[in-house]
């Protein structure tokens, strides 16, 4: 008996930093990982490098983006940021 209540404490703070910590950022690893999956030709979207682009087509790991008219470039899925809200601030 007397282990478990010096384990206690222990279990709680486990169990605290599990919901504060680790399952938020699943969520939010599950959300950029479903945007990304649904990205289609037209989409505008914010690279991490602050470019904003217009998805031109969609490969498997790639994305050829447009930058201009006349400017198609390649880059990794992973390098998206997140969708362009142009009402966001």
């Amino acid at each position: 008996m007397q282990v478990i209540s010096q384990l206690l404490p222990f279990i709680f703070l486990i169990a605290i930093m599990y919901f504060v910590i680790i399952r938020p950022q699943q969520k939010e690893a599950k959300a950029r990982e479903d945007m990304i999956s649904a990205l289609k030709k037209g989409d505008k979207v914010v690279t991490n490098g602050g470019f904003i682009v217009v998805v031109h087509k969609v490969e498997e790991n790639f994305l050829s983006v447009k930058m201009n008219d006349d400017t198609i470039v390649k880059i990794t899925k992973d390098a998206i940021a997140k969708l362009y809200d142009p009402d966001a601030k």
